[in-house]
């Protein structure tokens, strides 16, 4: 007794207890809004339990009329019996449609809530998280929340009304019967003990392991060309294996545990079971009660008996819902996105709609939080009409210096912002915005890698512009140098696109996303590589078709082809953590080195 009240001591001073409080006070923040609903569940539970209270009363007057102990109508209780079956049968049919409605709706917007606090999180804290864990974690866990938040306070309500009536009923007809109901209760509190912990480790375990095999699935399929190209098919079906193998094992561990327990429970409830009857039969037999009665009173015992295990079961259901509501906490509580200044953000695309927008950056500094030092006082300056190239060694930084300008990563220091028209942060009386994740519907961004998505080439075009005409669609094809393929397709721009545009070359595909890019007609375009899969004379064509459009955008370029180069206005290289501008001649040597 005393290891095991200095083991739950030492589990509050772990700080368990506080934790699963402020789970459960998560959890309350969704379970409000859906108040009407639990009051919902709450009164057919109940409705149910008076049902079926007064059914064990018209079955002991039905047993007593047959038996001759008392005196009625055996029609009339008959046809009462009847009834009520037939009121109970229609009630659970209605009862499982409407919890069907609800637990669907309730799944549906709870979900849907926690995927945009998932979309609105600080996406360096999100990138921690491997995506498998993320799907894990917003599909079962989410679940498990919406389940728990209709099901637990009703079924808690429920049950304790349920023991509460029917120990009422005992005590009301014959109080010994009551001794019985309370002959499990001990073992039943201890195993629950017993059990709490464990359940918590292996919940954790659970989720951990089920996340790590859903982000094993998802990377696998999602690059079975280069596991087929390099033959790793046995290598990820032995992988799978032995991950499906741990996860057996774990729910085994825990399987054989929660035999031995409904053995033990299982036991106790004959024991139980047979000692209220055997009471029965001699109270019976001593003539204190009726058949009718003792018919009753072991209905009423099981009824006592299921109410106490399903209050005892509702502890593994608690821990198992503060376990995911603490996997989740830990996603949509990280930093949120400061999209704060949307209204500031238009004032300044209307106002400028004409001359266009300024991306300037002034000595920013950027360290990674692992404490890889990137940029130190790195300046860059881009204007309407210009296209800013961007170059330097793999991994120096390019990429993440546009995932800055996208305020992607917050700038640890320095200056950052969109100027009206040709001005900089310098030019006095300047309209300026700083870099903030509200400028990013100025930006439109094509990232290194494929990003087209399944459906058609039209529908991919107007995830960008759902309003677009065929027409504008066509344009924006031919400045991409993208008709010149889309035109011979059976569908034009109506041809199925396959997942991750399969059924297109790497250059097909690099067009159609650039063309995406440019149909969104944003102030600023940013190309991360993306015409490293077109051969040079089609890069030039591309990017002489944007630097001549009418339209005032402001574009930057990454890459790792000085042959574009002449291309464009200004061209940044990066070096020992700054941007620095090259002169002709570094340009020409670096695309005679090329």
């Amino acid at each position: 007794m005393k290891e095991k009240l200095l083991f739950f001591v030492r589990r509050i001073r772990e700080g368990r207890l506080q934790e699963m409080w402020r789970e459960t006070k998560w959890i309350y923040g969704y379970a409000k809004h859906y108040w009407l609903a639990m009051i919902f569940y709450t009164a057919l539970g109940m409705v149910g339990t008076v049902i079926a209270l007064l059914m064990s009363l018209v079955s002991r007057d039905l047993i007593d009329i047959i038996t001759g102990h008392q005196t009625g109508e055996v029609i009339k209780t008959f046809s009462m019996m009847i009834g009520l079956n037939i009121f109970t049968t229609l009630l659970g049919m209605a009862s499982d449609y409407a919890s069907s409605y609800i637990s669907m709706k309730v799944d549906a917007e709870i979900k849907s809530d926690i995927f945009e606090k998932i979309l609105v999180t600080d996406w360096e804290s999100l990138t921690n998280y491997h995506t498998g864990d993320l799907l894990t974690r917003w599909g079962s866990d989410a679940t498990n929340i919406s389940d728990g938040v209709l099901n637990f306070i009703p079924d808690l309500i429920v049950s304790v009304f349920r023991f509460i009536s029917a120990f009422a009923m005992v005590i009301y007809y014959d109080w010994t019967f009551a001794v019985f109901a309370f002959l499990g209760m001990p073992v039943s509190l201890i195993l629950s003990k017993t059990l709490m912990n464990r359940m918590v480790n292996n919940n954790k375990r659970s989720a951990a392991l089920g996340a790590k095999m859903s982000g094993f699935n998802q990377e696998t399929f999602s690059n079975i060309q280069t596991i087929k190209a390099f033959d790793l098919i046995k290598l990820y079906v032995a992988r799978l294996k032995q991950l499906q193998k741990e996860y057996i094992t774990m729910r085994l561990d825990f399987q054989k545990m929660s035999i031995g327990t409904s053995i033990i429970l299982s036991t106790v409830g004959l024991i139980v079971s047979y000692a209220s009857y055997g009471w029965g039969i001699y109270r019976v037999w001593s003539g204190v009660i009726s058949y009718g009665t003792m018919t009753m009173f072991l209905s009423l015992s099981g009824t006592l008996t299921g109410a106490l295990h399903n209050l005892t079961s509702l502890v593994p259901t608690a821990i198992g819902l503060t376990t995911s509501a603490g996997r989740l906490m830990d996603i949509v509580e990280m930093p949120r996105e400061d999209r704060s200044h949307d209204e500031e953000v238009e004032e300044l695309r209307k106002k400028y709609v004409n001359e266009g927008i300024s991306l300037c950056m002034r000595d920013v500094s950027y360290t990674y939080k692992t404490g890889t030092e990137v940029f130190d006082g790195a300046s860059i300056d881009a204007h309407p009409h210009e296209i800013i190239a961007l170059v330097g060694p793999s991994g120096e930084g390019k990429t993440t210096m546009l995932r800055l300008i996208l305020s992607l990563m917050p700038i640890k220091e320095g200056e950052a912002a969109l100027c009206g028209g040709n001005a900089d942060i310098d030019t006095r009386n300047s309209t300026k915005v700083e870099l903030t994740p509200s400028t990013r519907k100025l930006f439109s961004y094509v990232p290194q890698g494929n990003t087209m998505f399944s459906g058609t080439i039209a529908e991919n075009m107007r995830n960008v512009k759902p309003d677009v005409t065929d027409e504008e669609i066509v344009e924006v094809l031919k400045m991409s140098c993208a008709w010149d393929f889309v035109e011979k397709l059976p569908d034009g721009i109506n041809s199925e696109i396959k997942e991750r545009g399969g059924g297109l070359s790497e250059g097909q595909a690099q067009r159609l996303s650039i063309a995406r890019a440019l149909l969104r007609k944003s102030p600023i375009l940013l190309l991360d590589e993306a015409t490293s899969a077109l051969d040079v004379a089609t890069e030039r064509r591309v990017l002489k078709n944007i630097m001549y459009d009418e339209y005032p955008r402001t574009c930057i370029v990454t890459t790792h082809r000085p042959t574009v180069l002449s291309a464009c206005n200004r061209v940044y290289a990066i070096r020992n953590k700054k941007c620095e501008i090259l002169n002709e001649e570094e340009i020409d040597e670096m695309v005679r080195g090329f």
